[in-house]
């Protein structure tokens, strides 16, 4: 018989970082790395380490090795498969601070549930080729607050044309975060501390978001 789900538990440390979790299997989404100025983050091991963009608020592969348990690193395009796990990684443009990067944007799916977690995606450069490869996904992760990025509006408007569940704002402090919850009609949204979900659980969901506070 096939083990009972207890559901995906998704817990936010700020910026992108994400630990996400379906019974012994952890990922790390954009760990912040120990050179990062923003001096979030937290330590725990994981399967699999996920850093979209080449810069130390998201590539803090250091941060989520422990002990013996040290991370498939998955840090740029490509088709990879990590215990039946598969992973698409997406290339698009970015830029942070005026400097250029390569971001990758991740789509997989665990516990049945579909995940598609877009790292510093710039506003405009996710085009038609792009949205093809990413098909409305459960659970979709935006960053709503970086200024280098997209503003609240246009990363509602990104969310929203991609079709997902459910949204995961990220990368927000309160004024962005406000902003962008606006522009979705969704104001009166209360943060969680972490989202505990099982794939039965989001039939009939369309577009809802979900704010968990790191």
């Amino acid at each position: 018989p096939r083990p009972v789900s207890n559901g995906m538990i998704i817990t936010y440390f700020g910026k992108q970082f994400f630990k996400v979790q379906h019974g012994d299997t952890v990922l790390a989404f954009n760990p912040i790395s120990k050179d990062s100025k923003s001096n979030k983050g937290s330590r725990f091991g994981s399967l699999v380490a996920f850093s979209t963009t080449n810069h130390p608020d998201y590539n803090g592969f250091e941060m989520v090795s422990h002990g013996d348990t040290v991370p498939f690193e998955v840090k740029g395009p490509g088709d990879y498969e990590i215990k039946d796990i598969f992973i698409k990684g997406i290339m698009t443009e970015t830029a942070l601070g005026g400097k250029k990067y390569i971001n990758t944007i991740y789509t997989l799916a665990l516990d049945n549930i579909s995940l598609c977690f877009l790292g510093c995606v710039k506003n405009g450069s996710v085009d038609t080729a792009v949205l093809g490869q990413i098909e409305s996904p459960d659970i979709l992760f935006v960053p709503v607050g970086n200024e280098d990025l997209m503003t609240p509006g246009e990363a509602y408007k990104l969310a929203v044309s991609l079709e997902p569940k459910l949204i995961i704002p990220m990368d927000y402090d309160e004024k962005s975060l406000k902003a962008f919850l606006k522009e979705g009609g969704q104001d009166k949204v209360a943060s969680i501390d972490k989202l505990t979900i099982k794939a039965k659980e989001l039939a009939g969901r369309e577009g809802e978001i979900v704010v968990i506070s790191s």
